[in-house]
């Protein structure tokens, strides 16, 4: 029985690992998504549709939420079509944009029907079991060693850029100096 159970958890920990990084990734774009979702939201049509989102029902808000993913599922089916026929690039850029997309209208439809949709008991319950087993997939995968050695990285590259390389105003100075090497160079 001991065995089964260290052969379970040794077959199963890779997939752990993938899913808290797929996690991880959902989280970061969740994140970009939220962030232009904020800026877009100040356009005053916008605005307008929020606030009448904002007042609907835990039923409609539902429908709602749950809209994006489902008008979406096509547009990967067909991205999927595209890249068994020929055109991988095409493909994976629609599977990226869509996911992209996708993400950021989630993340600000669940802002917008949060309140209202807490009000549901079962979906209640059901985000917070989503939420205590992603953060305990999350913690697991930091408690690995190449976890602290990529955050140990990825902290060193930080200090180093904010102390060795010297940083221009923006993007423009950027470009010139660019310019300036490459015309130096020929």
């Amino acid at each position: 029985m001991r065995l089964l159970y260290r052969l379970q958890r040794w077959l199963l920990a890779p997939l752990v690992y993938l899913a808290a990084l797929l996690l991880l990734l959902e989280d970061w774009l969740w994140n970009i998504g939220a962030s232009i979702m904020n800026r877009l939201a100040q356009w005053p049509p916008l605005h307008r549709l929020e606030a009448w989102i904002c007042g609907l029902g835990p039923k409609a808000a539902l429908v709602l939420f749950v809209l994006p993913a489902t008008l979406l599922f096509p547009v990967k089916l067909l991205a999927l079509w595209a890249m068994a026929h020929g055109h991988p690039v095409l493909g994976l850029t629609v599977i990226v944009l869509a996911k992209l997309g996708g993400a950021a209208a989630v993340a600000r439809l669940y802002l917008l029907t949060r309140p209202v949709l807490l009000t549901i008991v079962w979906f209640a319950a059901l985000l917070a079991w989503f939420l205590a087993l992603k953060e305990r997939w999350i913690a697991r995968l930091r408690a690995t060693r190449a976890w602290r050695k990529v955050d140990a990285l990825r902290k060193a590259l930080r200090h180093w850029r904010q102390h060795a390389v010297p940083r221009p105003r923006s993007w423009v100075a950027r470009f010139r100096r660019l310019l300036k090497r490459f015309r130096h160079t020929r």
